[in-house]
């Protein structure tokens, strides 16, 4: 197992794996205009800007990226592991990784969650602070959780 800072060679193979989990895991807490707004959010551009201002790490196994997670400043996003490796600890290391990152300036850890996250996130610490949501297409609605986790 293998934590690395995402290079521009990893950009389609994180790309996939974001994919793949949203298609995956979503559609069974999101209607498909709030499935369709995330794949969207999450796309290739996006994937690749953060990954040249230095904000993606992966986590390899036997060289495969299993898990991806970002952070700016004092905020997580994009934790991903992929549906056929979840339940094995991944993304809990993903999130010590980004939480020791983010002590090293920060006293607190923040985040949105989506609703597949929140449970793992409580379980991991983090506090609902506020209920937010983003209308999305056809007067659907992306609902989602901001969760904060004191770190020192």
């Amino acid at each position: 197992m293998e934590y690395i800072k995402a290079t521009e060679n990893n950009t389609q193979a994180i790309y996939e794996l974001v994919q793949n989990t949203i298609k995956t895991v979503y559609p069974k807490y999101y209607t498909q205009d709030v499935v369709d707004f995330f794949s969207a959010h999450h796309c290739y551009e996006n994937i690749l800007s953060d990954i040249k201002n230095g904000k993606i790490w992966v986590l390899l196994v036997d060289n495969r990226v299993v898990g991806t997670g970002s952070c700016e400043d004092n905020h997580i996003n994009r934790v991903f592991v992929s549906p056929d490796c979840q339940g094995m600890g991944y993304g809990g290391y993903i999130m010590r990784q980004l939480e020791s990152e983010i002590a090293l300036q920060y006293n607190t850890a923040c985040l949105d969650s989506s609703l597949p996250g929140s449970l793992i996130y409580e379980h991991m610490g983090y506090k609902t602070v506020k209920h937010e949501k983003i209308e999305c297409a056809n007067g659907r609605y992306l609902v989602y959780e901001i969760m904060e986790k004191r770190l020192k």
